[in-house]
């Protein structure tokens, strides 16, 4: 099963895309992806429900979130109502070594992503601040690279003994499925997705060079 594991929709502040349009355009393009997760801004979106827009397209459709902190953005998985209230989803400036172990306690998977990335990635800030402790996994290929920012995630994975997903980071429609995260067994839900992760069963791919 390949999901993308970063995207964003209008429910982001700077999203443009409407999780309608992403499934059509999967569909009408043959994007080769089983589905997606919705990881918006400094928030998690309790309200939306897309089980019957999973079911019109046959995609998995889930949501995490995308949070801020001193080492960069961070995309956290299996989010419950009592981590939201743990720390302040909409913070620019939390901790990420809280984050990290906050979730864990709650059961939720905490992502570094885009680490390659200059101010927002963690790559960029581990010589003034340190490696960071508990991090597992971080994001290898985001669908909004540019030069060499997933070579810089990929050598400090490497070195550092991290694990890798992949996700398109996309914010409008055409850039879903850039990049995605390879399972070998079926994610039903996020508690399937939470638990494939922990147990290290993935693999990042980098989608941006097909044809679309």
């Amino acid at each position: 099963m390949l999901l993308d594991l970063h995207t964003h929709s209008i429910k982001s502040d700077d999203g443009r895309a409407k999780v309608e349009n992403y499934c059509q355009w999967i569909r009408s393009r043959n994007i080769p992806i089983d589905g997606f997760v919705l990881t918006e801004h400094r928030q998690f979106d309790f309200e939306s429900d897309y089980s019957e827009l999973a079911e019109k397209f046959n995609l998995i459709i889930l949501k995490g979130a995308e949070v801020e902190t001193e080492y960069g953005h961070v995309l956290v998985f299996g989010v419950t109502a009592a981590l939201t209230r743990a720390f302040d989803f909409t913070s620019i400036n939390l901790a990420l070594e809280t984050v990290l172990e906050v979730s864990e306690q709650h059961g939720a998977v905490a992502v570094p992503c885009h680490p390659g990335r200059p101010r927002v990635g963690m790559f960029a800030h581990t010589e003034e601040y340190g490696i960071p402790r508990g991090v597992r996994i971080v994001e290898v290929y985001n669908g909004g690279s540019r030069q060499n920012e997933d070579q810089i995630a990929l050598d400090n994975a490497h070195k550092l003994g991290y694990l890798g997903i992949a996700g398109s980071d996309s914010h409008i429609v055409s850039h879903i499925g850039r990049c995605a995260t390879r399972f070998p067994e079926p994610i039903q839900g996020m508690s399937d997705l939470v638990a494939a992760l922990n147990k290290g069963e993935f693999e990042a791919v980098n989608l941006k060079q097909q044809n679309r």
